[in-house]
């Protein structure tokens, strides 16, 4: 069984912009092809964690209550898909704070690894930013990145780090991990 880290914004739902957040539900828009990647892994047998930094509840942009409930929404859209996540782990800290669970520190990874025996070195983390690449390579799990959030390729010579492969979204990772060898998808050499 395969285990695969998702980032949140910019992975499953539409990247809300440098410096903003999603606010609310209204705000929270799945991108195109999230709901049938996510399903397709689950029926393959993966299990599937979110490991997300929502430092909006820390600055008090918005609630705790209101990230309960755009992640109930999006748990019970995605089932509703076909989907499956395991479950969610989110860092609401401000970075100022300095804590080991926000991205790209290890943190949120060695929780989950913890709470369900996972071997780090076995799991995927997809990502859109340089930093969801950094969190895997901290616990030695195989980066993908992905370019319908954050990042893009074009911005590959200013990257700290080199993601192990990357995919234009998620479906096009999902049938990567599902079997085994890129789809218009390529290793970073």
């Amino acid at each position: 069984m395969k285990v695969i880290f998702l980032d949140r914004d910019g992975v499953i739902n539409k990247y809300p912009g440098d410096r903003l957040y999603v606010t609310s539900l209204r705000k929270f828009r799945f991108l195109p092809r999230a709901k049938k990647a996510i399903a397709l892994l689950s029926k393959a047998g993966c299990k599937i964690f979110v490991a997300s930094n929502q430092a909006g509840v820390g600055k008090g942009t918005y609630s705790q209550k209101t990230l309960d409930a755009i992640t109930a929404k999006m748990l019970e859209d995605i089932e509703q898909a076909g989907g499956k996540i395991t479950k969610v782990y989110y860092c609401t800290h401000r970075k100022e704070v300095g804590c080991f669970c926000r991205k790209p520190k290890p943190g949120l990874l060695r929780k989950t690894a913890q709470e369900f025996k996972i071997n780090l070195k076995e799991a995927y983390f997809v990502g859109d930013t340089i930093r969801d690449v950094l969190t895997a390579h901290a616990v030695g799990a195989k980066s993908i990145l992905i370019f319908c959030g954050k990042e893009k390729l074009s911005n590959q010579k200013n990257w700290e780090t080199k993601p192990d492969f990357v995919f234009k979204d998620l479906l096009a990772a999902a049938k990567f991990l599902i079997r085994g060898r890129p789809l218009r998808g390529h290793p970073i050499k």
